[in-house]
């Protein structure tokens, strides 16, 4: 396999999850019956432009199907930062009914409904059915394809260039992130800017964040990588911010390479971080695996030692990082008996792989437990704030990464 930006010859793993279905493949009561899909599930590391990235196996296509079940409104603190954000842009970039915003992989209308409200025109780009219509509803325009080159220039070619190119946790999502980042440039009017936030790659080191691994995350991002990539497409990264979505994230500031805008000095000190944390530095890399595996076998202890106590164990958040951790562990529902989420489309199914029934959260108040296994530990205080009322029964909550807490 070669790099996905730079061509290199990829041999180094960084981590190795064995097989898993797809994160986002909620199975219905009909599916278990049949066969799953698996793919293998390894991440490799580029020796020379330090791009981090899956080992080629799934299809796009195969990942974000017309169902996909991911609705980004359904976490009450991801809508307050996306409307912060949107205020922030607004103010900042002087956005107004002359302005046109895009946003790449729009979801279900969570962060354009903000500027439809203000009266800033904009255009939401979403290749899945159901998170479209969703936004459609809301009396948002989407484009119901893949983004690229090609659809940045369709755009260019029919006057819409826009002042703002947002793209919230896409640009790990991308299999051909070279092409992608050609479509910015080509989408993006002079003088005009790029905001892309996702999972910062230092954050998952630091952290052990290994249940962020899924095939739909084609890439694991630094910035280093992301303004190489940008430079190669004819683009600049002129700021940045560290944010704490995800459990750390980047918000990173693009702009056409020949835009008179100064690079801010926290680029710099975010590259300097990276450097001094190993980002490149092979050995970084090579000696993950272990602390993954530490993980996976402290829950899996935890979980048996429930069980042999007689306690009960459920979950809260049908989350694809949660899958990964579950399937990884190899849990079964007889150490996790359900999970509880307030997707809609979600509810009624079933986890990939660990075929755990998925709840409506109501379902919490209802049923007899001893402990809520927190799977996106990155909003756990939110979780526990909204099922406090489960203290008063005797139930702990508990979560996996980066290591074993109880909460």
């Amino acid at each position: 396999m070669k790099c996905r930006h730079c061509g290199a010859s990829l041999t180094h793993t960084f981590l190795d999850l064995g097989f898993a279905p797809p994160s986002n493949a909620y199975l219905t009561e009909a599916d278990l019956s049949k066969p799953e899909k698996y793919y293998p599930l390894k991440i490799k590391v580029c020796d020379q432009c330090w791009l981090v990235q899956t080992e080629d196996y799934a299809q796009a296509d195969d990942l974000f199907s017309p169902e996909y079940a991911y609705f980004s409104s359904t976490s009450s603190g991801w809508l307050a930062h996306a409307n912060g954000y949107a205020e922030k842009m607004t103010k900042e970039l002087g956005l107004n009914a002359q302005s046109l915003v895009i946003e790449v992989a729009s979801n279900d209308g969570y962060l354009l409904k903000n500027f439809v409200a203000a009266g800033i025109p904009c255009l939401g780009i979403e290749p899945t059915d159901s998170t479209a219509a969703a936004a459609e509803q809301l009396g948002i325009p989407v484009i119901r394809e893949f983004f690229g080159k090609a659809l940045g220039e369709q755009l260019t070619a029919k006057g819409q260039q826009a002042d703002l190119i947002a793209g919230n946790n896409v640009y790990a999502h991308v299999p051909d992130i070279n092409d992608f980042t050609r479509g910015l440039k080509a989408a993006l009017k002079p003088g005009g800017t790029i905001t892309l936030e996702f999972p910062h790659l230092l954050r998952l080191l630091e952290q052990a964040q290994f249940d962020t691994v899924y095939h739909e995350h084609f890439s694991y991002l630094s910035l280093q990588t992301v303004s190489r990539i940008f430079a190669a497409a004819g683009l600049r990264v002129w700021n940045v911010e560290e944010l704490s979505t995800h459990g750390g994230s980047l918000r990173v500031y693009g702009c056409h390479q020949d835009d008179p805008r100064s690079t801010q000095a926290a680029v710099s000190s975010v590259l300097k971080a990276e450097i001094q944390h190993g980002l490149q530095d092979l050995n970084t890399y090579l000696k993950f695996q272990p602390r993954a595996d530490k993980i996976k076998d402290d829950l899996l202890s935890f979980l048996i030692e429930q069980k042999r106590l007689g306690k009960k164990v459920a979950a809260y958040g049908a989350a694809a990082k949660g899958n990964t951790l579950l399937n990884y562990a190899g849990v079964k529902p007889d150490l996790v008996e359900f999970v509880c989420d307030a997707a809609q489309a979600k509810q009624g199914k079933f986890m990939p792989g660990s075929h755990i029934p998925i709840l409506h959260p109501s379902e919490m108040l209802k049923r007899t437990f001893d402990w809520v296994l927190i799977l996106p530990w990155n909003i756990a205080s939110e979780v526990v704030q909204q099922n406090s009322s489960l203290k008063t029964k005797d139930v702990r909550f508990v979560t996996a990464v980066p290591e074993l807490a109880v909460l």
